[in-house]
């Protein structure tokens, strides 16, 4: 197709003014923009501006700062030593046999507490019933010659005093009568060796305490020179725990030591339970090189058995007692850059920092040496908005809030009706009810708009004007968003 001249030489500055009116209104859109941007940046900054200053200023002056407030109390405050050791049993032994024999039975229960001179295990004796007889008779056969050898003693010494026989002959037969009595004690002392080794065919526990696994079952032979032995008992009453402590602490624990015994507690798995309390026994002679720590141990009851060889426990020492101490609670006690410091409320209900002194503080409470007094009031909760001279009001503690157990049940606050449903439901519901309505007219309404279409043309159906058929799908949009009709 061909153009004319004149006809492109108009279309060009045509194009060239839309472009130009194209970028004019880019422009305008993007300034507008920029500036909506920079209104509402200049509105974040001063707000966050303004909400910065009020923090400064502690928020309003005008308003009492909400407070809980606690008074130092005087109380005897004991002085611990924290340290970690572990349980061990005051008495470990290994039930060997003393002898070598076939195991005919065994008299205890795994785990069972057993007591001392226990017979926890019996070795085939007869062997060993029959040695001790044997020492026995012999013994018996040795008694008899020996008084035959007296008797004759006595003829030769009276036949040596009538000078009827030689004073030898009386004296070699005296020799032969301590011989004699020699060989019996020497008798004697076989039949203590065969009793003992028949008494051995017990074996019974040296100790009382718990036993534990089996090691060897009924029917085996068992030997002296076995190092596994039948079970082995742990004494669990009293039981003792090792721990140590840091070097640094040595002349304390000395000092203290020197005066008397030293308690002991031990903690349970929660970390907070006294579960037992015992004494200091024993001070190693040296520093562990390696971790800088001293090795102590304390024994204790273990009434409960709550103590368990093997078992890694937290263990505290007393060892001493500041008597009349002033004591805050912990959360009294604040950090600064010169160091620590409390709130005091004077009399006209206004707070000033006070540098104070600790002694010493745990968990809950903190040992002041110097900066407090009994008639001081300390500011325990509310430090958020406190600083140095601002007004407070001192409430109770039963006014601390307190969390929810579980979250609140979404609406459960808004007014109800009768049926239980919120007013936000019901006009849900009628909502919804009138777009089903609306959306059910505009269905009926396009069908007869069809079906009119359709006479007026006089055709048969599925015939229908294009036109016609856009028109009824567009009535039934305008009357309620009804579906479109179809040919």
């Amino acid at each position: 197709m061909l153009f004319k001249p004149n006809e492109a030489a108009d279309v060009v500055p045509g194009r060239v003014a839309r472009a130009a009116s194209s970028a004019r209104r880019r422009t305008v859109s993007i300034t507008i923009t920029l500036l909506i941007l920079g209104g509402l940046g200049t509105i974040a900054w001063t707000a966050m501006q303004q909400k910065q200053a009020a923090n400064r200023g502690g928020g309003r002056p005008d308003l009492p700062v909400p407070v809980l407030a606690a008074t130092p109390r005087v109380l005897d405050v004991p002085v611990y030593l924290d340290g970690v050791g572990a349980v061990r049993a005051l008495n470990t032994v290994t039930v060997r046999s003393q002898v070598d024999g076939k195991l005919i039975s065994v008299n205890f229960t795994e785990g069972q507490d057993v007591k001392k001179g226990d017979v926890l295990g019996e070795i085939d004796p007869v062997i060993y019933q029959a040695q001790y007889d044997q020492a026995v008779a012999k013994k018996a056969q040795d008694e008899a010659q020996l008084a035959n050898q007296r008797l004759d003693l006595i003829r030769y010494q009276q036949l040596a005093a009538s000078n009827a026989g030689s004073k030898q002959q009386a004296d070699t037969q005296r020799a032969v009568v301590a011989q004699q009595e020699a060989l019996v004690k020497a008798d004697q002392a076989a039949i203590d060796n065969a009793q003992a080794t028949l008494s051995y065919a017990k074996i019974v526990a040296p100790l009382s305490g718990r036993a534990g696994l089996r090691q060897v079952d009924q029917g085996n032979i068992i030997h002296a020179a076995d190092a596994t032995g039948l079970v082995i008992i742990t004494q669990l009453q009293p039981i003792a725990v090792q721990f140590s402590l840091p070097q640094q602490q040595i002349v304390r624990v000395n000092a203290a030591s020197g005066k008397g015994e030293l308690a002991v507690d031990v903690f349970g798995n929660d970390g907070v339970t006294v579960v037992d309390t015992g004494t200091l026994k024993g001070i190693d002679n040296q520093v562990d090189p390696t971790t800088g720590t001293l090795k102590l141990k304390a024994e204790f009851p273990n009434e409960h058995f709550q103590l368990w060889p093997g078992q890694f426990v937290n263990v505290r020492l007393k060892v001493e007692t500041l008597a009349k101490a002033v004591v805050v609670p912990t959360s009294a006690v604040q950090r600064g850059p010169a160091g620590t410091f409390s709130y005091v409320i004077g009399d006209d209900n206004t707070v000033s920092a006070k540098p104070v002194v600790v002694t010493q503080q745990n968990e809950t409470q903190a040992v002041i040496a110097s900066g407090l007094s009994v008639s001081d009031r300390v500011v325990t909760t509310g430090f958020a908005n406190l600083s140095d001279g601002a007004r407070v009001i001192i409430g109770r503690d039963d006014q601390t809030p307190s969390a929810d157990l579980a979250p609140r049940k979404k609406g459960s606050r808004g007014p109800q009706g009768k049926d239980g449903r919120t007013k936000e439901d019901g006009q849900g519901k009628k909502d919804w009810q009138g777009k089903d309505q609306a959306k059910d007219q505009g269905q009926d309404q396009g069908k007869d708009g069809e079906r009119r279409h359709r006479r007026r043309e006089g055709g048969a159906p599925g015939e229908g004007d294009p036109k016609g058929q856009a028109g009824s799908a567009a009535g039934s949009d305008a009357s309620g968003g009804g579906a479109k009709a179809q040919p």
